[in-house]
C-alpha cells in the first residue's frame, strides 16, 4: 500500500483511509451497534394530513408478544424542551421543529403518533400495524398550485428590514418590463426526496436518568448532542453522540427529527437501548426533502448583449408548522453584471412536513431557473450562450460592492468548453445529429459560499512517528479523513501512511456540522494549525539544547519532512520527531489547536466557490427518450487537496443534477395528502445507465485570503448549475423549451 502514498501529498490522488474498511464490511454504522439488552422500536404514522387524534387504541399491540411499550401523546414520557420552547414569557419561535406526541395534533399525513417498542424487530413490526387511531379530520391544503396565492414573507424577514430573504432592489425596480428586448419565463421544480443508500436510524441508551448515548446518522455531531441535551435538560456534557461513518447524506442529517426523538423517549420508557431506523417509505415524509418551488425570471439587455435587467421570483414550501426558507435568488443578485436587479421570496405554508437543505440548497434550485433564462436570453440576441455569460462576468461582487477573495470563474469556462467540444454547438436548434438522434449541447454556471466555521482539532505525536488527530467531525462521503490525512502529511512532514485521523464522536473536540461545503476549509484549517503547534513545539525542544546541532534553530531555519528536522543549511543532519519526544523522556506530544474564519477578510471580501457545467445529449424525435451522453464539470474551488475524493465529489453531484433534470419528482394525491410515489420503484433516482462519461476539471488556484490551505467548497456547486445545463442542451437539441422539470419524454412528444 505504500505506493499509494506520497510525501508531498496535497494535490495527489491519495486512495481513501477508509476504503478498505468500507468494502470490506468492517465499517460500522449507525443501525450496526449492537448493544446488550437492546430493543426494537416501530414508528406508527397517521393517515390523515390534518385534524386531531379523537382516540387511539392500543391494546392489541400492547398484548402482543414481545412488546414492551406504546408509546403515544397520552402516556410518552414528556421533553423538557418542550415546555420550555412553549413557555409563554420566552418570545414567540419562528415556527419549531415537530414536537413529537406533545399533544393530539396531526399536521401532516404519515406524521408519528405513536411508537412500539418490542423486543425484537420482526415483533415491532407486527404490533405496529395493531395500533388504530381515530381522528377528527380536517380540510388539508397540500396542492401548491392551488394555494400558491397564500404564500408569505417568512416571518424572519418581516421582523428584519436587512434580512437577506427581504425584497431586494440594485437600480431600478422590474427594469425589464419597460425594455424592448428582453425574456420572461416560470419555472417549476418538484418536490426532491434525498434517498442516500444508508436509512435514518438511531440507537438510544440512558445510561443514567441524566446520560444519554446515542448512535445516530447525523451530518451534525455537536449540532445533535447539544440539541439532545437541551430538549431533555441534561448538561451536554452528558449526551455522547457517535457517527464513526455515515452511508451517504445530502442535507438530510442537519436537522433532528421526529424519529431520533422517539427513540430517546423509548429507551427512557423502557430503561434498555432502543434501535430505530426508518423504512424507506418513511424517508418520503419524516427527514425532509428540497421544496417544490415555483420561479419566475424576467430578464432584458441591450442588442450587443449586455445585460440591463433581472426580475427573480421565487414560492418555496413550507410546513404549517415550521417556517423553512432557503437561499433561492442568492446567485441572482451576485454572478452577473446587471445594473438592476430585483429578487423576491416567498414560502407557502403547507400541510405537510418540513422541507430540509437539499445538495446545493437554495442555490440549485435558483440556478435552474436564472441558467435557464441566461440561455433564453442568448437565443433572442443570437449569441452563444458561453460567449453571453463571458460578456456579462463579473469582476466584483455586485451585490456587495466588493472584491472576490479568488475567482477563476473564466478559466473554468474556457476548461470545460474546450474539453466538452464546445466548438461542434450549432446556434440554430436541431442542427446536429448523429444517426436519428438529435444532439444538443448545453451550460448552466454554479456558485455556493466558500464558507468557514470555528473547528478545533486535537494532535498527538507519538514516539514511533505516529501522529493521531482527533475532530467531532463527520464525513457523510467525500473523504473527509483522507483530506485531514494529506492537509497534516503536508503541513507537519510525516508519511500518510502514519496518519490517523479520528472523527464522528462527541468526544473529540467541537467541528461545524458537515454542511455548506465548509468542512475542509473549517477542519482542514484546524489541523492546520495543530501541526503549525506541533512544529512550534518540536522547534523549541532542540533549539533549548545546549549540546544539539540545532541549538538556537527557528520555524523558519528548518525543514520538516520524512518524520524529521534539518537544518535549511545542512539537510543530512536529521532528528526524528519520536527521537526528540525520547530526549524529552515524552511518550506522547499533544497540542489541542481552534481555528476560526477571520471576521476582518470576510467584511474585506467576498467568498464565493464557483462552478460551470457543460452537457451533451442526444434526443430521440420519434420517442422523445433523453440520453446525456457527456457531462464535464469545472470547479474553481481553490486548492484541491485530493483530486480523486474532489473528483468523487464532482461526479456524484452530476448524477443527482441528472436526476434533478430527468427523473426526480414526487407525486402526490392531493386527495389523501399523500405520496403515491413511496419507494425507489416509483421515485425515479439516476442509475449507471443514466450517467455518461462524466469529466471533473479543476482549476486548482488556492484562496489563501480564505484560510491557510487555500481551499473553497465543493460539495455544492458540484451540483448547483447541472440540471440546467442539461435543460439547456435538450433546448439545443430539439428547440423545445421545458421548464418545468424532470423533462420526460411526454414533455418533449
Amino acid at each position: 500500500m505504500k505506493d499509494l502514498f506520497f510525501q508531498d501529498n496535497v494535490g495527489k490522488p491519495m486512495d481513501r483511509v477508509d476504503g478498505r474498511l468500507k468494502v470490506t464490511g468492517a465499517a460500522k454504522y449507525s443501525a450496526e451497534y449492537v448493544l446488550p439488552n437492546m430493543a426494537h422500536a416501530v414508528l406508527v404514522g397517521s393517515t390523515i394530513a390534518k385534524g386531531r387524534i379523537k382516540s387511539i387504541d392500543t391494546k392489541r399491540a400492547e398484548n402482543a408478544p414481545g412488546v414492551l411499550a406504546v408509546l403515544h401523546h397520552l402516556n410518552a414520557p414528556k421533553v423538557p424542551g418542550y415546555v420550555q420552547a412553549s413557555h409563554p414569557t420566552e418570545p414567540k419561535p419562528v415556527g419549531q421543529p415537530l414536537r413529537l406526541f406533545h399533544d393530539n395534533q396531526v399536521f401532516f399525513n404519515d406524521q408519528p403518533i405513536a411508537v412500539v417498542v418490542a423486543d425484537t424487530l420482526e415483533r415491532a413490526m407486527y404490533a405496529a400495524k395493531l395500533v388504530k387511531a381515530q381522528y377528527e379530520q380536517e380540510k388539508h391544503a397540500t396542492d401548491f398550485n392551488k394555494q400558491v396565492k397564500e404564500a408569505v414573507l417568512p416571518t424572519s424577514a418581516k421582523r428584519n428590514p436587512k434580512h437577506p430573504l427581504n425584497d431586494y432592489t440594485r437600480g431600478k425596480e422590474d427594469a425589464y418590463k419597460t425594455e424592448n428586448l428582453k425574456i420572461e419565463g416560470e419555472y417549476v421544480i418538484p418536490t426532491e426526496v434525498h434517498h442516500p443508500m444508508e436509512l435514518q436510524a438511531i440507537i438510544a441508551h440512558w445510561e443514567a436518568a441524566d446520560k444519554l448515548t446515542v448512535y445516530d446518522k447525523t451530518q451534525a455531531v455537536i449540532g445533535s448532542q447539544n440539541a439532545f441535551a437541551k430538549d431533555w435538560g441534561i448538561p451536554v456534557e452528558n449526551v455522547k453522540v457517535i457517527a464513526t461513518f455515515v452511508g451517504g447524506a445530502f442535507g438530510n442529517g442537519l436537522h433532528t427529527w421526529p424519529h431520533e426523538t422517539a427513540a430517546i423517549m423509548a429507551a427512557k420508557k423502557v430503561n434498555r437501548p432502543v434501535k430505530l431506523m426508518l423504512t424507506r417509505e418513511q424517508m418520503f415524509t419524516m427527514v425532509g426533502y428540497r421544496p417544490h418551488a415555483w420561479q419566475k425570471v424576467g430578464m432584458s439587455a441591450t442588442p450587443q448583449g449586455k445585460i440591463t435587467s433581472i426580475t427573480h421570483e421565487a414560492i418555496g414550501q413550507t410546513s404549517s408548522y415550521e417556517e423553512f426558507t432557503e437561499s433561492t435568488l442568492l446567485q441572482t443578485r451576485m454572478m452577473y453584471t446587471s445594473p438592476n436587479v430585483t429578487t423576491r421570496y416567498r414560502i407557502l405554508p403547507l400541510d405537510i412536513s418540513t422541507p430540509i437543505w437539499m445538495r446545493g440548497p437554495g442555490e440549485a434550485t435558483g440556478a435552474f431557473a436564472l441558467e435557464s433564462a441566461m440561455d433564453e436570453m442568448a437565443h433572442v440576441l443570437g449569441m452563444d450562450p458561453l460567449e453571453f455569460r463571458l460578456l456579462n462576468h463579473t469582476d466584483k461582487d455586485p451585490e456587495r460592492n466588493m472584491p472576490w477573495s479568488t475567482k477563476y470563474l473564466t478559466e473554468a469556462m474556457k476548461m470545460g468548453a474546450e474539453r466538452i467540444g464546445w466548438n461542434k454547438r450549432q446556434l440554430k436548434p436541431g442542427s446536429v445529429k448523429n444517426g436519428e438522434w438529435l444532439v444538443g449541447y448545453g451550460m448552466g454556471v454554479g456558485t455556493f459560499g466558500a464558507n468557514r466555521g470555528r473547528a478545533v482539532v486535537r494532535a498527538t505525536l507519538y514516539p514511533d512517528n505516529k501522529l493521531v488527530l482527533q475532530c467531532a467531525t463527520t464525513d457523510i462521503g467525500p473523504g473527509t479523513g483522507t483530506a485531514m490525512v494529506q492537509i497534516a502529511s503536508q503541513n507537519l512532514g510525516i508519511p500518510a501512511e502514519n496518519i490517523v485521523f479520528e472523527l464522528g464522536s462527541s468526544l473529540y473536540p467541537p467541528s461545524p456540522s458537515q454542511g455548506g461545503s465548509a468542512t475542509v476549509a473549517s477542519v482542514g484549517s484546524a489541523v492546520h494549525a495543530a501541526c503549525m503547534a506541533l512544529k512550534q513545539k518540536l522547534t523549541t525542544m532542540v533549539a533549548g539544547n545546549a549540546d544539539s546541532s540545532f541549538k538556537g534553530a527557528t520555524l523558519e531555519t528548518l525543514t520538516f519532512k520524512d518524520g524529521a528536522l534539518s537544518t535549511n543549511n545542512s539537510p543530512t543532519t536529521r532528528l526524528k520527531y519520536g527521537d526528540i519526544l525520547k530526549q524529552q523522556k515524552l511518550t506522547e506530544l499533544e497540542v489541542t489547536e481552534e481555528s476560526k474564519p477571520d471576521p476582518e477578510a470576510r467584511q474585506k471580501y467576498s467568498m464565493y466557490s464557483f462552478s460551470v457545467h457543460f452537457a451533451e445529449v442526444q434526443v430521440h424525435p420519434m420517442t422523445g427518450q433523453i440520453k446525456v451522453t457527456k457531462i464535464v464539470s469545472c470547479a474553481d474551488a481553490g486548492t484541491i487537496i485530493n483530486p480523486k475524493t474532489a473528483g468523487n465529489q464532482m461526479i456524484g453531484g452530476a448524477v443527482g443534477g441528472i436526476g434533478m433534470a430527468l427523473t426526480e419528482g414526487t407525486v402526490m394525491d392531493h386527495r389523501y395528502g399523500r405520496y403515491v410515489t413511496k419507494d425507489l420503484a416509483d421515485y425515479h433516482l439516476p442509475v449507471h445507465a443514466d450517467a455518461p462519461n462524466i469529466e471533473a476539471l479543476f482549476v486548482n488556484k488556492p484562496d489563501l485570503i480564505n484560510n491557510p490551505n487555500g481551499t473553497k467548497g465543493i460539495g455544492e456547486i458540484a451540483t448547483i448549475g447541472v440540471a440546467p445545463a442539461i435543460a439547456n442542451a435538450i433546448f439545443n437539441a430539439t428547440g423545445k423549451r421545458i421548464r418545468e422539470l424532470p423533462i420526460t419524454p411526454d414533455k418533449l412528444i
